[in-house]
């Protein structure tokens, strides 16, 4: 009987697979890069890359190691795993959410037409 990574894993164990996961995927993002082109880059087929990115436990940390190396040269897990990379706080900043305000007096008779 075939066992899956993922079942054989305690629940806080699949958690952290799947944060570092999420950690991969943001990271590319934030570069501009596709999955596809991240995969070619690291030798891997877009759906390893796919479970890479979705955190499946069944992935081979060399993989995990040559992927984050294709998408930033250089760092390392660690690097991965504190955010420090700087395109990652310009994602965040993208993705916050903006308060829209009421438009003044002014502004709304410049726009009523």
């Amino acid at each position: 009987m075939k066992v899956t990574q993922s079942a054989a894993l305690p629940a806080s164990l699949a958690s952290e697979a799947r944060k570092l996961g999420t950690a991969l995927a943001r990271l590319r993002i934030a570069r501009g890069m596709k999955q596809e082109q991240a995969a070619l880059r690291a030798g891997l087929s877009r759906n390893t890359a796919y479970r890479l990115e979705k955190g499946d436990p069944g992935v081979a940390i060399g993989q995990v190691l040559r992927y984050l190396d294709a998408i930033v040269p250089g760092k390392t897990l660690l690097d991965l795993l504190a955010e420090t990379d700087p395109a990652l706080a310009a994602l965040a900043a993208r993705e916050q959410r903006r308060r829209v305000r009421d438009l003044s007096k002014r502004e709304l008779d410049e726009i009523d037409f």
